[in-house]
């Protein structure tokens, strides 16, 4: 009964897969910019608590800070993870172990490449939507607290 059940099931898709979990990643490691983009796109957070949300993640100089650094360790644990489980279905199919090795590689490749095109280019996004409304409405909001 056992052997039928795996042979029954089917290879996970590599590229559905990877996409998957290089998505999952990308966006983890950018997070810290990313949700206060966001945020700030519906109006449930103003451009100086985007901004100092952001802050949070980077050192003064606003160069990669700690936080920065712990997500981007998350999104290649989420990576790796991805692969792992990838890896743990596809044994339980009935497939050549070459081609095992292959879909491996494969779906590695896959994931590295995507989540590190994710990642940069919610990075790039995220950047141009912070200097094009997050600060100007940032320094507006600075401007009313002086007025006050």
């Amino acid at each position: 009964m056992k052997s039928e059940n795996i042979e029954n099931q089917k290879e996970p898709n590599i590229f559905k897969w990877a996409f998957k979990f290089a998505a999952s990643a990308g966006i983890a490691g950018i997070l810290c910019c990313v949700a206060p983009a966001v945020l700030f796109m519906f109006g449930l957070m103003g451009g100086v608590y985007a901004i100092s949300f952001a802050d949070f993640f980077y050192a003064e100089d606003g160069s990669v800070g700690l936080g920065s650094w712990i997500l981007r360790g998350v999104a290649v644990i989420i990576g790796i993870y991805g692969i792992y489980l990838y890896r743990k279905k596809q044994n339980q199919c009935s497939v050549d172990p070459k081609r095992k090795k292959k879909n491996i590689i494969l779906v590695t490749i896959i994931t590295i490449i995507l989540g590190v095109g994710i990642f940069l280019s919610l990075e790039k996004w995220s950047s141009w939507y912070f200097d094009k409304h997050i600060v100007p409405a940032q320094q507006e909001e600075y401007r009313k607290m002086k007025q006050e």
